[in-house]
């Protein structure tokens, strides 16, 4: 009977091993950092805190702490997985160095965070314009939906607190562009706030959406073709007043609370008023119906504003609420768009759920925690975390097609970028060659050919 060695193969291992490089497939986003012109234009903006005689350039240190948190790291220290490869990421400073610049950016406040935010909008603007069809923006409207984030802290750090969910830590309000069914989204805004912080503060969603706008080129600043969604939190007079504003008059798709005044409104609409719910491919939402409320409710709003209710079926288990009726759940949204059906709107404003996957990505891209103590410090670390999701939606984006483009950073870390391959010096030229048998060593090798034939920023 032959001896059983157990579920895996045996090998011996041993310390000398030379010309392989380990997450070689991170080229693909040093490769986007190129072609995006985000290292050039974060150098340029961080001139300022570079000391004479530095050897490691400001900018170089941050994106090089952005490219770790992208492979996966979660604190200052996970660049050193780029130091031990210099063939792929160059010279990486030591984590002193790093930082080091860490406490001079927060030290610097909002003129550093301004700087890396016009550095980001500068690279966003150009990348968007090489992808052409694959834009957010090729359908000529941009959609950037905002949402609180509940950011755990498991020691005292500046500004955490007990949160709503009666947890400790940050309660960050964040922005993103939907990238549509055929992508991801990327990030565009991000205010850290203490963990108390209202989940419908006005003056607070007012500063996000201010920070979303800056960071979209600026024919989508002002105007009908962006639409700014939010749940319940955003419905406040204040927020859409300032959304609907003369000067801005951007497109709006809020979330709205249920009140008495709301729910008696419902009971009184006759049942030829209610049109069915559709999904995303035309086919009927079983068991979903949806009507439009006017008169009285809309006093003390902005012209034009319309309120669109839902009833449906709740999910087997879910309680029901004092606001719901006749064992229908109710919810209901605030929008400014005319001349498109009630029941479209409805499936528009209910898309705003993809938000939550952009917030499962942050949270697995550098947000499960705030790794810093100082609340200046974790604002940078926030940047950090929005430069590394930036660059893991532009790199899709730019090079992957198909299903891949929809690949979250999980399944990229886990397929593309932790794939090794052997380093040769040929005609003083550096060349990786990735495994044969590696799976989706095509995809890596057919974005990069992508990426080499988009025009050099600049």
């Amino acid at each position: 009977m032959k001896k059983s060695i157990g579920f895996y193969p045996r090998v011996r291992v041993e310390g000398g091993g030379r010309g392989v490089v380990s997450q070689a497939g991170a080229v693909l986003l040093v490769e986007t950092v190129r072609k995006s012109g985000l290292d050039g234009a974060i150098s340029a903006a961080l001139t300022p805190w570079r000391k004479p005689r530095a050897v490691h350039d400001p900018g170089k240190i941050l994106l090089d702490v952005a490219l770790a948190v992208a492979l996966g790291g979660d604190c200052l220290a996970d660049v050193g997985m780029l130091r031990a490869e210099p063939a792929v990421f160059g010279p990486v400073a030591s984590d002193p160095t790093v930082s080091r610049l860490i406490d001079t950016l927060a030290a610097a406040g909002p003129k550093a965070l301004h700087a890396i935010r016009a550095a980001r909008a500068e690279a966003r603007e150009h990348v968007w314009n090489v992808a052409t069809n694959a834009a957010p923006d090729a359908g000529g409207q941009v959609i950037v939906d905002l949402d609180g984030v509940l950011v755990l802290a498991h020691s005292e750090k500046q500004d955490a607190t007990a949160t709503w969910k009666k947890t400790f830590g940050h309660h960050p309000l964040m922005g993103f562009v939907d990238h549509g069914s055929g992508g991801s989204g990327e990030p565009v805004a991000g205010l850290l706030r203490p963990g108390n912080a209202g989940s419908n503060t006005a003056a607070d969603h007012i500063t996000t959406a201010q920070l979303a706008l800056a960071q979209l080129p600026k024919k989508y600043r002002r105007g009908r073709q962006t639409l700014i969604r939010t749940d319940s939190g955003g419905g406040t007079h204040e927020f859409v007043a300032w959304l609907a504003r003369r000067g801005r008059r951007l497109s709006y798709s809020v979330g709205m609370t249920i009140t008495d005044a709301v729910h008696q409104a419902v009971l009184k609409v006759p049942p030829t008023a209610w049109t069915v719910a559709v999904e995303p491919g035309g086919e009927i939402r079983d068991g979903a119906r949806v009507a439009e409320l006017d008169g009285d409710l809309l006093k003390g709003w902005p012209k034009g504003m319309r309120l669109i209710i839902r009833k449906e079926r709740p999910h087997p288990g879910a309680q029901l609420r004092f606001t719901d009726a006749d064992g229908l759940r109710l919810t209901a949204f605030a929008t400014n768009t005319t001349g498109v059906p009630i029941a479209a709107l409805e499936l528009r404003h209910r898309q705003r759920a993809r938000a939550e996957d952009r917030i499962r990505n942050a949270r697995a891209t550098g947000l499960r925690n705030l790794p810093l103590h100082d609340t200046a410090q974790n604002q940078i670390w926030l940047e950090i975390v929005q430069l590394a999701l930036d660059l893991l939606a532009w790199m899709p984006m730019l090079a992957l097609t198909g299903k891949t483009r929809r690949w979250e950073p999980r399944r990229l870390r886990l397929r593309l970028s932790s794939a090794a391959a052997q380093i040769v010096t040929t005609a003083r030229r550096r060349h990786l060659r990735f495994a044969h048998h590696w799976p989706w060593t095509e995809v890596i090798t057919d974005a990069l050919a992508r990426l080499e034939t988009l025009p050099n920023p600049g």
